[in-house]
This record gives C-alpha cells, sequence and structure tokens, in this order.
C-alpha cells in the first residue's frame, strides 16, 4: 500500500510541474497586471510596486524566483490585501475549511449510506424511483449552481438562515455551507451503495461447472 501511494505521488510530480508552469506563463502573459485599474498611478509609484513584487524582472527570472519561493513554501504576498501574505491568508482560513469538509464529509457517508442501502432494499419501489431521481440531481448539479439556490431560498426568501459569515462556527452559519458540499457526495454514495447492494444480493442463477470444482462426468 506504501508503495502505490509513494508510485501515485511520484507520478503526481510532473503533471503539477507542468500546471504550475503553464498557469504561471499563461497569467504573466494575459494583458495588464494585478495593480491595473481605472485609476492610473503615476510611474515613479508604478515603478515602485514592480521592483517590490519583481515584476520589472524578464519572465524567467520571475518564473525561477516563484519556483524557488514555491519549494521553500512561500506563496508570497497577497495583491488584494494590504500586509498580509497568502500563507497567513490560507492558515486564518485552513481551520474553517477543514471543519465544513469534516462536517459534509461524516453527513455524506451517513446519509448516502442509508439513502442507498433503503433503495436497494426497495428496488424498483416507489422509494428507489425517489431516492435516486434525487441523486441524479445531486450529481449533475454542481455545488457553485446549488448553494446560491440554497442562500436564496433559506437565507433571502425565508429568512430562516444567514447568507454568509461565520460567527465561531455557529450552528445557524455552517449549515447552509455544509448542505452545498454534502448534496453531491450524497448522491454519488448513495448511487454506488445502491449498486453494490444490489450485486451483491443477486443470487447467481448459473455458475461454470469449472468454478464449481465439479468434475465434468458429474454431469451426465
Amino acid at each position: 500500500m506504501f508503495k502505490f501511494i509513494l508510485k501515485r505521488v511520484l507520478e503526481a510530480i510532473p503533471t503539477l510541474f507542468v500546471l504550475i508552469t503553464f498557469s504561471f506563463f499563461l497569467m504573466r502573459l494575459a494583458p495588464g497586471s494585478p495593480f491595473t485599474s481605472e485609476r492610473a498611478y503615476p510611474p515613479e509609484v508604478m515603478a515602485n510596486i514592480e521592483a517590490k513584487y519583481h515584476l520589472n524582472e524578464p519572465l524567467h527570472t520571475q518564473y525561477f524566483l516563484y519556483l524557488k519561493n514555491l519549494v521553500k513554501g512561500d506563496f508570497g504576498p497577497s495583491f488584494k490585501y494590504k500586509d498580509q501574505s497568502v500563507n497567513n491568508l490560507i492558515a486564518s482560513a485552513l481551520p474553517v475549511s477543514l471543519k465544513l469538509g469534516t462536517i459534509a464529509f461524516c453527513f455524506a457517508v451517513t446519509l448516502g449510506v442509508a439513502a442507498g442501502t433503503l433503495a436497494a432494499l426497495n428496488q424498483n419501489s416507489r422509494w428507489d424511483y425517489i431516492l435516486m431521481s434525487c441523486s441524479m440531481v445531486g450529481v449533475i448539479m454542481p455545488s457553485f449552481v446549488f448553494a446560491p439556490l440554497l442562500v436564496l431560498l433559506f437565507a433571502i426568501t425565508l429568512g430562516w438562515l444567514p447568507a454568509g459569515g461565520w460567527n465561531e462556527g455557529a450552528l445557524s452559519y455552517i449549515l447552509l455551507p455544509v448542505a452545498s458540499l454534502t448534496i453531491g457526495y450524497v448522491a454519488g454514495i448513495a448511487r454506488i451503495m445502491r449498486g453494490s447492494m444490489i450485486e451483491g444480493c443477486t443470487p447467481i442463477l448459473f455458475v461454470p461447472p469449472r468454478q464449481k470444482a465439479c468434475p465434468l462426468h458429474a454431469l451426465f
């Protein structure tokens, strides 16, 4: 198992390198810069900004500097938030993401297994059709479409839940994010669980004699 994981990690390194290189040059070759806005900066100010962020250096120098910092785990300063580094922004948001992801994962596994089991035990019944229809909607509808619909219904229209914020992880603030993260995985797990249970419970009507270790003369 360890060798398999190590092999996958080593195979992912070239792919990750290509993606990093492609995204870097794509962003650098795009017109404008992170500091391009409707209000033009004086040339002296723009020159100081470009020098601070190494944007005045040749493209290949910027690329190797970017790779060097990336290997060290330094993602550089934020272009949007003043006096903030990308590392600090990730560190502040990571606990929230981990909490939401863990809760969503637990709900997805629990509800997905329960829905798939119920559908398999009631195969071709009304419950089976309802659950599988709902799971199909969950599979084809991405979370970035489902989440605004939840906000529109429960936060804006009904006013039951807040539309955003965190408030130290209060229950009312995590319900909508967890629901939007959960629905797609519940649908996928339910369909897999149903198929696996039906396949496992289906009786084997015919097994070739050689697989039964039955001698051929016993058939005649």
